[in-house]
């Protein structure tokens, strides 16, 4: 076997690897399309590399030739669709047509055979070229590039550049063979076939890794996340709710917490069921999610409990703000509740002081809304001042 052979077996080799990789992402999440379309493009690449055998097997077989150019274009049109279902871009449908066309006129142009001319290579490389540059605009129209997405473009623009430079290697090694199944006996289809073999597994390894990336935040929102309300839960809430205390603690703008407890809620569920009291609790954390301001974080932090960090509000502020929210409330019409059915929430307020963390402006805040509760519910109390070496203790409120 030549060395081309043997890159070429290492090419399919990698096509194989990386095909997996995607079948993995496509078994995990079978709503993807992205993961299929780079399957699919996978796939093209290995017939491409097993059609080069073939041309090598069968020297006068000019259709093989066309075959084999074109299933490496329509390879490159399927990892830019898979980019684009990644990416949530529009997949350019129209360009890659255009490109499909222009690669097969190429193809039938060049008519198969071997020229050791710049013009003609740099034709016959550069709608590779265009559809790998094709892929890269994908990327950069993305609105969410990162580190990762940066050097996935990075990668892309130099598998456009590598087909391009493809002509001068060529004229450099002085020999492509004088037939396409002598092509792969060269020592051009060695250095050729190699560096197609790195920039594949490259462009290969770093989709890969932003669709785990993609995967793996997408895991993390829903783990700190209430699949009920919709906010987050109290983990979430409260791993981003400590370092922003932290930032404000050492400024002069104030941030205050509110909790806010639905009232009755033991009541509800005993009256009207669990599924009428999941309503309720949709609904409030809607209102609450309708009603935030950039910077706020709202989170579940208990069965019918609910907190909201206020970044720049001082006491008074934040005071008004829950007041408005239990205004509203209290008038809102919960769907698929009991007709002319409402229900209400009580508020309690307390402003970040200096040296407290999450959890001892959460037990202030708590205080102030246990007064709430003992003043009547529906309704909204501030805590008091932190004393001296004295901190609140959390208390939960039962029953609401």
């Amino acid at each position: 076997m030549s060395g081309g052979g043997f890159i070429l077996i290492i090419n399919m080799a990698v096509a194989v690897l990386v095909a997996g990789a995607f079948l993995f992402m496509a078994a995990y999440d079978n709503k993807a399309t992205a993961p299929r379309w780079l399957i699919l493009s996978c796939v093209l690449a290995f017939s491409y590399v097993g059609l080069e055998f073939a041309v090598d097997l069968l020297p006068n077989a000019e259709f093989l030739v066309v075959a084999t150019y074109m299933s490496l274009a329509f390879g490159m049109a399927c990892l830019t669709v898979g980019l684009a279902r990644t990416y949530n871009q529009p997949v350019p449908s129209l360009a890659i047509v255009v490109l499909l066309f222009f690669a097969l006129a190429t193809i039938m142009i060049h008519d198969g055979t071997p020229k050791l001319s710049l013009l003609p290579m740099f034709f016959y490389q550069l709608p590779y070229a265009l559809l790998q540059v094709l892929a890269a605009s994908v990327v950069m129209r993305s609105q969410r590039k990162r580190a990762l997405d940066y050097g996935l473009l990075a990668v892309v623009l130099a598998t456009s550049a590598h087909f391009l430079a493809k002509p001068l290697i060529a004229l450099w090694i002085g020999s492509i063979g004088t037939t396409p199944s002598a092509y792969i006996s060269t020592s051009y289809a060695i250095v050729s076939q190699t560096l197609s073999a790195i920039f594949f597994l490259a462009m290969g390894l770093m989709i890969i890794m932003v669709m785990m990336r993609d995967t793996l935040g997408v895991m993390m929102v829903k783990s700190e996340t209430d699949p009920l309300s919709g906010v987050l839960n109290r983990r979430g809430f409260e791993e981003r709710a400590a370092p922003l205390l932290h930032v404000y603690q050492g400024s002069q703008v104030p941030l205050s917490m509110i909790l806010c407890d639905l009232d009755h809620f033991k009541s509800v569920n005993d009256t009207y069921g669990h599924g009428t009291g999941d309503l309720v609790i949709a609904g409030f954390a809607r209102q609450l999610t309708l009603a935030s301001a950039a910077g706020q974080i709202v989170g579940r932090v208990g069965g019918e409990e609910f907190a909201i960090i206020y970044p720049g509000a001082n006491l008074p502020m934040a005071r008004i703000y829950a007041e408005g929210l239990r205004g509203s409330f209290a008038a809102l019409s919960i769907p698929g509740a009991p007709p002319g059915r409402t229900f209400t929430a009580s508020f309690g307020v307390a402003e970040l002081q200096k040296g407290e963390t999450v959890h001892s402006l959460m037990a202030r805040a708590d205080t102030a809304l246990y007064l709430a509760k003992t003043a009547g519910r529906d309704c909204v109390r501030i805590a008091p001042a932190v004393v001296e070496n004295e901190q609140a203790q959390p208390r939960l409120v039962q029953n609401g």
